[in-house]
């Protein structure tokens, strides 16, 4: 896990699941961002049955190997029963300190937060990172709110002192404001999976982040 954790600080491309955007599959996306370069995935499932998802989530932890940090999307209990490297939990999802508890102190675990209040509260609560948004206006979660902008991106990264995974409406066009507002790491969902090829997708995004982190 300790070499894990060390691939949280050098985090770009961050890919998020969406079997129901995907062209090709879950695995054949994980498959690909892991083998383009991305160093994090979150497994996000809502439509699967639980045994499905375990049976699914155990061939993405093999698929991100060593290269990869392998988080589950809210699922708590998937996420224990493939030993994953930890989880993503929401601000309605199981408390954090709750998760702590059962996951074990070496987990890695990410909360969404949409402002300073709750991106301080994370950390104090032992999250690892936050992931900030919606940035933008997203058709891919249908309750994530209004966009924040990425200007809203500079007081909570100077706040905090854990990787700020900026999310909600990215794509290749407004990726480089999010990247200069001062986001560790970037989501961009349908902009990759929704793309004939994700391999590609993700290694433009991540030459593009390394690119604007390196001006």
């Amino acid at each position: 896990m300790e070499h894990k954790r060390k691939l949280l600080d050098i985090i770009d491309f961050y890919l998020v699941t969406d079997s129901s955007l995907s062209k090709k599959g879950t695995l054949s996306d994980v498959e690909n961002a892991v083998a383009a370069g991305c160093r994090i995935v979150q497994y996000r499932e809502k439509a699967r049955s639980t045994k499905d998802m375990v049976l699914e989530a155990a061939q993405i932890k093999t698929l991100c190997g060593s290269e990869a940090i392998f988080l589950v999307n809210d699922r708590v209990d998937v996420a224990l029963a493939v030993d994953a490297d930890g989880v993503h939990i929401g601000q309605d999802d199981m408390p954090i300190g709750t998760a702590r508890q059962i996951l074990g102190k070496d987990k890695i675990i990410g909360l969404t937060v949409h402002n300073i209040e709750e991106a301080l509260d994370a950390e104090n609560r032992g999250a690892d990172y936050v992931g900030l948004g919606p940035i933008y206006d997203t058709s891919t979660k249908k309750d994530a709110g209004d966009g924040i902008g990425p200007e809203s991106i500079k007081a909570v990264k100077d706040a905090i002192g854990i990787p700020v995974v900026a999310i909600g409406g990215i794509n290749k066009q407004n990726s480089e404001s999010v990247i200069v507002g001062g986001a560790d790491s970037l989501v961009a969902i349908s902009a990759v999976v929704c793309s004939d090829n994700v391999a590609r997708e993700t290694e433009a995004f991540i030459k593009l982040i390394k690119q604007i982190k390196e001006i």
